[in-house]
């Protein structure tokens, strides 16, 4: 229900329908364990189908399972329809699902990678949201997009990834105004480095990603964890906010980015470290 001015309430968790997707793990099974644990059903989403299932096992009888690949179209409508066939609403739809690209400079890459990660970070959130809008809006309900600080972070050796989380941003903006007058809210989600096996593979695993973790100044270079990253969302959820970020120190960055994006990317295009580790990440793509 909206209120005199306009406004929607706050929305109380207990006895409300979650679907997430890319819930098997990282922060999509952090934040169905949260909303679980504050009595809201959940519908997990996630193209690997036994551990979503043993996801929701742990979970309890409110906990709903679907084996779905967010680049399926069709396969993510009939997910929002089993959610509501099963729970009878949906209230809240999170498109959580990513990937990062294989190191690589657009000069060099693979462009089937480059398909993969637009097709499930971009496109595959299109796939989420859109057969749950009716639902969600039915309820007024709240949608959840899962971007990154990488949407305005410098994105020399991985670019798809900051593409495609930029994109997200601006889909995000769309979402907000179309349905600002239908009881309906839209939140977008920024994280910096989150403690991810994600994260691992891109940052940890070899000699490059550490190097492009160590071009990170500190307070950006903070990692948290996936359930510090679940309770950001699950709080913006139950205050509607329109965006949520962590760690905070990211939060600065955000606001003067018209002005500290040229001026970096200005430094980093004559920064003798970077080009030696472009030069290199093209020599490992070359071999």
């Amino acid at each position: 229900m909206i209120g005199a001015r306009g406004s929607v309430p706050k929305l109380a968790l207990p006895g409300r329908t979650v679907l997430i997707t890319g819930a098997a793990q990282g922060i999509g099974l952090a934040l169905a364990r949260h909303l679980y644990a504050q009595d809201a059903a959940v519908a997990l989403i996630d193209v690997d189908g036994a551990a979503v299932r043993r996801a929701a096992a742990e979970l309890g009888a409110s906990a709903l399972a679907l084996d779905a690949d967010v680049r399926d179209r069709a396969a993510m409508a009939e997910a929002v329809e089993a959610t509501v066939r099963h729970f009878g609403s949906l209230d809240v739809v999170v498109a959580n699902a990513g990937v990062s690209p294989a190191m690589a400079t657009l000069r060099t890459m693979n462009g089937d990678d480059f398909d993969r990660v637009l097709s499930i970070n971009l496109v595959g959130v299109f796939n989420t949201v859109r057969p749950a809008l009716d639902h969600v809006i039915e309820r007024n309900g709240h949608v959840v997009l899962v971007s990154s600080c990488a949407a305005f972070s410098p994105p020399a050796g991985g670019s798809p990834y900051m593409i495609s989380k930029a994109a997200v941003e601006q889909l995000g903006r769309a979402l907000r105004i179309e349905l600002a007058g239908l009881g309906t809210s839209v939140q977008t989600a920024y994280f910096g480095i989150v403690d991810t096996e994600m994260t691992h593979k891109t940052l940890d695993a070899d000699d490059l990603g550490r190097r492009i973790n160590r071009m990170l100044p500190w307070p950006l270079s903070r990692r948290i964890t996936a359930e510090q990253a679940a309770q950001s969302i699950a709080d913006g959820i139950t205050r509607r906010a329109v965006t949520t970020m962590a760690p905070t120190g990211w939060q600065v960055y955000s606001l003067l980015r018209g002005a500290a994006n040229p001026a970096a990317d200005h430094l980093l295009a004559r920064d003798k470290r970077m080009r030696e580790l472009i030069s290199d990440i093209e020599k490992l793509k070359s071999v």
